[in-house]
């Protein structure tokens, strides 16, 4: 077990830069399936990969909350030193992301109905995004069980076989992409095709990973699963309660950036196109930030298991630190070097005005957003979903309430403000809950 002395910034830094590293090698993956298709395929076929890939995003992304979930659980019990416990949980979201994946499978056709009626896209777009589809809907088990065995990784603060798994993924994802739609010249399909064979092949590797780990962990007379630990009716019921309601807030915050984008499309393609471009710098300061949260994750749901207050306490302040110090350094890049970088994303002059005169908010909201981060962070290592849940009704109330005092006054500059209250509002509703959360640690549950 980890003493306060042991949480070094070192130690923090240690921990957080292969969780970086594995953040960021995820767009990697979406920038070579795009180079491979734009040099070897049609104007049609790039578009389907963006259409495809759209609709899987935000599947997946509603089930994020398999790798949330995790953590908390396993960080949990790790603390406690309940190792079977550990291996409980990892049963627990393997059944769960089974039987999700499979749900999505046999739900496949409303599925691909809804998305196709929502998305609009030329004739032979939409023709070759259902072919897409209709091969990459096979991968929808081994993608959620990959978010379970990467939280359960997450929980036992083991970033650097996460950050293993993630490269070993994107790493056989692009050689298939490029075998398959490259060398074989299939296209769509076989871009398709390379990523649920990477999928599957992924899920495998990472979870003979994790066996191999916790097989060390356990003693020789011990079975590795038991059927009752697993089943176990409270915990059971625990874990769904918690995946609901992390699903819930999940979807609120989906809501909330699509809001965002519907009502830049308000303004005009010029202000579509430059918001697009300062939501990736947003995006690329998320990967930075989320590897904090990521790790405060483990210790806070560590300490909880052990019922160590001081644990809690250090781990809290310097993960939050060195958060602090990195949203002040990315968004003063953001906000010096981010006309250069503006200039390299696209050669639209009209773009390049828009998005250079609106960068400093995009700065503003990287600055605040870490504290969010943190508290998302600190609430999932203890399993507090339902706080998480009420606190993402309560934020995005505040967002939409500032959204309609603002839009007409200020326009798209409004609309941004409306962005950073929000922003701002998520961490402001979770501190409401922290006092209390912080008290409870060391409390017999």
């Amino acid at each position: 077990m980890l003493s306060p002395q042991s949480i070094s910034y070192r130690y923090l830094l240690k921990k957080s830069w292969p969780i970086m590293l594995a953040n960021a090698s995820v767009p990697l993956l979406g920038l070579v399936d795009t180079a491979v298709i734009g040099n070897l395929g049609e104007t049609t076929d790039l578009g389907a990969i963006a259409l495809g890939a759209l609709i899987f995003t935000f599947v997946y992304w509603s089930f994020g909350f398999l790798r949330m979930g995790a953590t908390g659980f396993t960080a949990q019990a790790n603390g406690a030193g309940d190792e079977a416990e550990v291996r409980a949980v990892l049963g627990r979201f393997v059944i769960m992301a089974v039987i999700l994946g499979l749900m999505i499978i046999a739900l496949q056709l409303p599925i691909r109905s809804l998305a196709f009626s929502l998305l609009e896209g030329g004739v032979t777009v939409e023709s070759l995004a259902m072919e897409y589809f209709d091969i990459r809907i096979w991968g929808a088990p081994a993608t959620l069980l990959t978010f379970s065995l990467m939280g359960l990784l997450v929980g036992l603060g083991n970033s650097k076989q996460l950050l293993i798994v993630q490269l070993f993924l994107n790493g056989l994802n692009i050689s298939l992409d490029i075998y398959f739609a490259g060398i074989l010249n299939l296209g769509v399909a076989g871009i398709a095709l390379g990523t649920v064979i990477a999928e599957w092949i992924t899920v495998c590797f990472a979870f003979l990973l994790i066996v191999m780990e916790l097989k060390k962990r356990k003693t020789p007379e011990e079975a590795f699963w038991s059927r009752s630990g697993i089943l176990d009716r409270q915990k059971l019921l625990r874990t769904v309660s918690a995946n609901a309601d992390i699903m819930i807030r999940t979807l609120l915050l989906v809501f909330s950036f699509a809001f965002f984008t519907n009502q830049s499309a308000r303004f005009g393609d010029v202000v579509l196109a430059a918001n697009h471009i300062l939501l990736q710098f947003v995006t690329f300061a998320a990967f930075f930030l989320d590897a904090y949260a990521f790790v405060v994750e483990a210790l806070v749901g560590s300490a909880i298991g052990a019922k160590r207050q001081d644990l809690f306490d250090v781990a809290v302040k310097k993960s939050t630190i060195l958060a602090a110090i990195t949203a002040l350094f990315l968004a003063a890049a953001v906000w010096i070097l981010g006309g250069m970088l503006i200039n390299l994303l696209t050669d639209l002059e009209d773009v390049r005005g828009r998005a250079s005169g609106m960068l400093y908010l995009a700065a503003i909201y990287i600055f605040f957003s870490f504290a969010a981060f943190q508290l998302d962070g600190i609430f999932i290592g203890a399993s507090s979903t339902k706080q998480m849940r009420n606190a993402a009704v309560l934020s995005l109330s505040v967002y939409l309430i500032a959204w309609w005092l603002l839009i007409d006054r200020f326009g798209v500059t409004g609309l941004w403000w409306a962005m950073i209250i929000y922003v701002a509002a998520r961490a402001d509703a979770l501190l409401i809950y922290y006092p209390k959360l912080r008290a409870s640690v060391g409390i017999e549950s």
